[in-house]
C-alpha cells in the first residue's frame, strides 16, 4: 500500500476525505486493485468495518461508495517517478541522471529480498539446515549472506519459522550491511564498542568475524530489539544502555569505535517503503548535523592507533562523505586508513571509503569511512 500511495491518493481523491480515513480507504483500494486474491465484496466490507470502529458510523457510507465506485477501475500502471515525492526524485536526478534514477525508483518499488546472514551457525551449516526443509538459496552479492529464493506466488516463511532462529544460527541483513563490517577490517580479539547498535546486526557480524564487541544503544524505543538481537545470535556481546554523547567511556581508551549513525535512510527504503512519505528537503542537513557530533563523540574515545569507523545507510552525500570531510578537517590527528583489497573495486570510492548504491550493485545502500588515529 505504501509504495502504491500516490496512485491510490490521486484515485480516491483523498482531499476531500477525513483525514482519519486516509489509511482506511488506501487499504481498501489497494486489496481492490492489486490482491486479486481478495473478492471485492470482501475489500470494500471490511473497510467499512474499519472506517466505522476508527472514525463511526456517520463514515460508513462514504467509504463504501469511494470504494466502489473505484472497485470496476482495475490496476494502473505508475509512470517513473510517481512513487516518490518529486523533490527526492529530482533530488536523485540531478546527482545520478535520468536513467540511473529510474533504475533506483524500481528497485524502492520492489519487494526485497530476505537474505541471512551466519552468526552461531557456519554458512554451510545453515545452507544444508534451509535446503533439508525444501528452502532454496543462492550466495547473496559479494558472497555476503545467503538469499532465500521463494517460486512465484508462494509465501515466504517468517523468519522465526525458519531452521536456526531460536538457535541464534543466523540473523536477518541484506548483504549492504554485511559488508560494511567486511570493510572495517577489524582484527580479530579487538575490542569494539559499537555505539549505535540497535537493532544489532553490525555487533553480530563484527562479533562472528572475531572482535570482542560492547554494543550500546540511547534510544530507548529500541533497546529492547537490541537486547533480543544479543540474546538470540551474540555469543559474547555485552549491551549497554548509553548516549554516545555522554558516553560512560574512559577518553581515548577503546580500540575501535563503530559509529552506525542515524540518518535519512535513503538507501534502504525499498526495505522501509513509508520513509519516503516521512521525508523532507530539510532532514539531510539536521541529519549531517547530528551525525557530526557523534563522529566527534566517538573519536573522543579512540586510543591512538586505533579505529573510528562511521557508518550510515544513506545514499546522500551531505550525511556520508560531507561528514567525513568536515570531521577530518577539524581533527588532523586522524585519517582516513581504507582497505580496498577487502571489497570489488567498484563498491571504493575515489577517497577510499565504501558506498553500495542498489541501482548499481543490487543491494541496499549504505556507506562506510574507516578512520585511524595517529599514533
Amino acid at each position: 500500500m505504501l509504495r502504491r500511495q500516490r496512485e491510490l491518493d490521486t484515485a480516491l481523491d483523498l482531499g476531500r476525505a477525513d483525514p482519519r480515513l486516509h489509511d482506511v480507504l488506501r487499504l481498501g483500494a489497494y486489496q481492490l486493485r492489486w490482491l486479486t486474491r481478495v473478492p471485492s465484496h470482501a475489500a470494500v466490507s471490511t473497510a467499512v468495518e474499519l472506517a466505522r470502529e476508527t472514525v463511526g458510523e456517520g463514515s460508513t457510507g462514504y467509504v463504501n461508495q469511494a470504494l466502489r465506485k473505484i472497485s470496476g477501475a482495475g490496476r494502473t500502471e505508475q509512470g517513473a517517478g510517481t512513487t516518490h515525492p518529486d523533490w527526492l526524485v529530482a533530488r536523485w536526478t540531478a546527482r545520478f541522471g535520468a536513467d540511473e534514477t529510474r533504475e533506483l525508483l524500481a528497485w524502492n518499488d520492489r519487494r526485497p529480498a530476505l537474505t541471512l546472514q551466519p552468526a552461531r551457525w557456519s554458512l554451510e551449516r545453515l545452507r544444508a539446515a534451509l535446503e533439508k526443509q525444501g528452502i532454496h538459496t543462492v550466495d547473496a552479492p559479494c558472497g555476503a549472506g545467503l538469499e532465500v529464493i521463494t517460486a512465484p506466488c508462494s509465501v515466504l516463511r517468517a523468519p522465526r519459522d525458519l531452521p536456526g532462529f531460536a538457535e541464534g544460527g543466523w540473523i536477518v541483513q541484506d548483504p549492504a550491511h554485511a559488508l560494511v563490517c567486511r570493510f572495517a577490517s577489524i582484527p580479530r580479539g579487538e575490542l569494539v564498542y559499537d555505539a549505535c547498535a540497535a537493532p544489532g546486526g553490525k555487533a553480530v557480524s563484527l562479533e562472528a568475524a572475531g572482535a570482542r564487541v560492547v554494543a550500546g544503544d540511547a534510544r530507548r524505543d529500541r533497546l529492547q530489539r537490541l537486547a533480543d538481537t544479543i540474546r538470540r545470535a551474540g555469543v559474547a556481546i555485552r549491551g549497554v544502555a548509553a548516549n554516545l554523547e555522554a558516553a560512560p567511556i574512559r577518553p581515548q581508551s577503546l580500540n575501535t569505535v563503530l559509529v552506525d549513525a542515524p540518518c535519512s535512510a535513503t538507501g534502504t527504503i525499498r526495505r522501509h517503503p513509508d520513509a519516503r512519505w516521512r521525508l523532507k528537503p530539510a532532514i539531510f542537513a539536521r541529519a549531517a548535523a547530528r551525525q557530526s557530533r557523534l563522529l566527534a563523540a566517538g573519536a573522543a574515545l579512540v586510543r591512538p592507533g586505533g579505529l573510528l569507523i562511521y557508518a550510515t545507510c544513506s545514499l546522500e552525500s551531505e550525511e556520508n562523505a560531507g561528514v567525513v570531510d568536515d570531521f577530518l578537517s577539524r581533527h588532523p590527528e586522524f585519517a582516513r586508513s581504507p582497505t580496498p583489497a577487502s571489497l570489488p573495486a567498484e563498491l571504493i570510492t575515489p577517497a577510499g571509503d565504501f558506498q553500495s548504491l542498489p541501482q548499481r550493485h543490487g543491494i541496499d545502500g549504505a556507506y562506510a569511512a574507516r578512520l585511524v588515529r595517529a599514533s
